[in-house]
């Protein structure tokens, strides 16, 4: 179970849809000073009720909204776990196909070369961040505002 839905279910007593967590706390935000905001926000206006959780929003807020930082279109794929769970999937499902390994060196050697196999796939073919916009990050424009600001 994820953080926000554990968060969810101490707010409301139940399991529920995480969605209205996550636009509740900021995670819809523009800016990352409009997220802080949010989160504060919300944070304290769970202090009086939910002390434990307002608690926990206070320590982890730093670390939820780090990925602000960056640029927007990055984002959705900083905070996402997708292509680290279809590359477990895939491993699954490769040793479910073979059932039984003779020892640990079988394991070992199968999935080891799944992943060369997905490590060559996202180095040639198929690049989930490209190195262009990594590229930005390491060396902003000469028209970036901030850049001006700190010369």
């Amino acid at each position: 179970m994820t953080a926000d839905r554990i968060a969810l279910q101490e707010l409301t007593g139940k399991s529920a849809d995480a969605d209205f967590l996550r636009e509740m706390v900021g995670f819809a935000q523009e800016t990352a000073e409009a997220a802080h905001e949010q989160w504060r926000r919300v944070a304290d206006s769970l202090r009086p009720r939910f002390s434990k959780l307002a608690a926990l929003m206070d320590e982890a807020e730093f670390d939820v909204l780090v990925y602000m930082a960056y640029p927007k279109d990055l984002r959705t794929k900083l905070h996402s776990t997708n292509p680290l769970e279809r590359l477990n999937g895939e491993i699954k499902r490769r040793t479910n196909v073979v059932g039984i390994f003779p020892g640990e060196g079988a394991v070992v050697r199968l999935v080891g070369a799944l992943l060369l196999e997905q490590h060559d796939e996202w180095a040639v073919c198929r690049r989930y961040m490209t190195m262009e916009s990594l590229n930005e990050l390491c060396h902003p424009s000469a028209t970036d505002p901030l850049n001006i600001a700190a010369e």
